[in-house]
């Protein structure tokens, strides 16, 4: 198997949950209010997501944030861009990114490190994502490196909580790095 997933299989060992720390919005205890989410919990908005916000540092520290389309692979949000945009532009000079889903009220953050991906497999891997979940028939050659960039980020931590149960469910998941 590939780094990003490429063949098909079960999830990776679940991270490590935890409450993240949040002074001064009354968060509970892990075993208070619904308690910590499974990762499982995480997985399914991860996969289920249409758009996801890209989140990266302009070189003058000011941060850039975009909607792409992308996919979960079971180890990485995988998405693509044109080499010259300026999200690709940022994390080529600071591979540190955030991406999160699009829903509020469920939200999923991702924080982990940009990675871009050329090889064959890991390309072929991200269109067979996109064309299923999109219902698109993208070919390979549209992420020709030399035009389009594949990114994957694999994550550091990811952040969640559950709407109607804000002190309650607040989870931090690490994952060895």
């Amino acid at each position: 198997m590939s780094a990003t997933g490429a063949a098909a299989g079960p999830e990776p060992v679940a991270p490590t949950a935890g409450r993240p720390y949040m002074p001064g919005y009354g968060i509970q205890g892990p075993d208070e209010g619904s308690g910590l989410l499974p990762w499982s919990w995480a997985v399914e908005r991860l996969r289920a997501a249409r758009n996801f916000w890209v989140c990266t540092v302009r070189p003058d520290g000011r941060p850039h944030a975009m909607p792409v389309w992308g996919a979960w692979s079971g180890e990485a949000v995988l998405f693509s861009s044109a080499v010259p945009s300026r999200k690709m532009v940022n994390l080529r000079l600071n591979p540190q990114v955030v991406v999160t889903t699009e829903e509020a009220e469920n939200p999923v953050v991702v924080e982990g490190r940009a990675e871009i991906l050329t090889e064959q497999k890991d390309l072929q891997r991200f269109i067979d994502l996109v064309n299923s979940k999109y219902a698109t028939r993208y070919r390979v050659d549209f992420l020709d490196p030399e035009v389009n960039a594949t990114v994957a980020v694999r994550p550091q931590s990811v952040f969640g909580l559950r709407q109607g149960d804000f002190t309650g469910s607040p989870t931090r998941w690490s994952f060895a790095t």
